[in-house]
């Protein structure tokens, strides 16, 4: 299988000229929406049981009570704890996350860590055949850019944990920018570089 590294020069301008730090806010809200949002405590309203007074206004000489599950009762609700019903979701524009996803890749082709490949393919559907095929690059780890995934070549993959098989609608800037290598078809580079 033969790859091409891509270099800074077959870049279009506009991949060169982009500011960082879309890469950065579209990072951010990338990992913000992936937040669950699952901490979440009971405040004194919600916590069972309390309803009557635990002991008399008066004439007993202690602090006077209207619940025991106010905050300061063992099983008492929680003073301005966390609730599930936080969102954490930022929204980013098409624009800017075309923007992210131009700098992550001029940024890895400046390292010399994109290679566009004429198919990538595992017949076989065997993860040693994958291993074999992911350590031609030489790679920490890879992200590997499919036109159209078939069944045999995401059993071949699915298994690795340091590859990532994925079609070009999921690719974005947060993934190229987590990934050691990109590893691309030369039909989807060739899209990429054309809709840029």
């Amino acid at each position: 299988m033969s790859s091409t590294v891509v270099k800074t020069s077959d870049l279009p301008q506009s991949f060169l000229e982009v500011h960082p730090h879309n890469l950065y806010i579209y990072c951010k809200a990338y990992a913000a929406n992936l937040r669950a949002g699952n901490a979440h405590t009971k405040n004194r309203s919600a916590v069972s049981g309390g309803g009557k007074k635990p002991f008399a206004q008066k004439g007993g000489g202690r602090a006077r009570q209207g619940s025991i599950r106010a905050p300061q009762f063992r099983g008492g609700g929680v003073v301005f704890g966390p609730t599930n019903e936080r969102n954490y979701t930022q929204k980013v524009n098409k624009k800017q996350k075309r923007l992210a996803l131009q700098h992550a890749i001029a940024e890895k082709v400046a390292n010399q860590r994109v290679f566009v490949v004429d198919n990538i393919s595992v017949e076989s559907g065997k993860t040693k055949d994958a291993k074999a095929f992911f350590n031609q690059f030489n790679a920490r780890d890879a992200l590997f850019v499919k036109d159209i995934i078939d069944d045999k070549t995401d059993l071949a993959f699915r298994n690795l944990q340091e590859c990532y098989l994925i079609e070009p609608n999921e690719l974005n800037g947060y993934l190229v920018a987590a990934y050691n290598t990109i590893v691309i078809e030369k039909s989807v580079w060739e899209n990429l570089i054309k809709e840029s």
